[in-house]
């Protein structure tokens, strides 16, 4: 299934304002004037900080294109499953899998400290790195659906959007990844963005 058409089924399925945030996402990445134009209002300028407590910005991963997931580290299922998906694809991708960036970025920064993303992250491949901080200053700029659900024991859980987007290396949405879409199928899309990247 396309990205595209992904979504759509998605929208269908949800009310209120997931299907606002995604309808958002779809009108932005792919109406409008053409997919050109209308991706090159994914992604954006952010500070935050990675899992080490260093401060990072969009510039942190100029020059090469990359994965960048949102979820957070409390996830029950659909984070530790991506990420999974992800360490198997990087592994499969061999030595290509060194001409990308990997990222996962918490839209839970509240419990997501560095120190707790870096041993969360310990578990899956070491290429895939994460960021914390204010997630409105990343999340507006990637057109990212988030919100906090309260739980009957005074906790809470995130509902939140769970595609993974894949930008060029010049900060410029390619498309995206659906949840659990084939090995293959992504394969396919990590390797096209590899080969449309200019040589260094």
């Amino acid at each position: 299934m396309r990205a595209r058409d992904w979504i759509l089924t998605t929208i269908c399925g949800l009310t209120g304002s997931a299907a606002a945030a995604l309808g958002v996402f779809y009108v932005v990445s792919f109406g409008g004037a053409g997919h050109g134009a209308a991706a090159a209002r994914i992604g954006g300028p952010f500070t935050v900080v990675d899992d080490t407590g260093a401060t990072v910005t969009e510039k942190t991963l100029a020059g090469k294109p990359y994965a960048m997931y949102f979820g957070y580290t409390f996830c029950p299922d659909v984070c530790p499953t991506t990420l999974l998906d992800m360490s198997r694809w990087i592994k499969k991708l061999g030595p290509d899998a060194e001409k990308l960036n990997y990222v996962f970025v918490s839209i839970d920064p509240e419990r997501d400290t560095p120190k707790l993303m870096h041993t969360y992250l310990s578990s899956f491949d070491r290429h895939i790195r994460g960021f914390t901080g204010t997630p409105e200053q990343i999340a507006k700029e990637y057109r990212v659906y988030y919100k906090k659900i309260p739980t009957d024991d005074g906790g809470y859980v995130m509902d939140h959007s769970a595609v993974i987007y894949l930008m060029s290396e010049n900060d410029r949405l390619v498309t995206v990844i659906p949840y659990q879409e084939d090995d293959a199928s992504v394969l396919a899309k990590l390797e096209n963005l590899v080969a449309a990247t200019p040589a260094s």
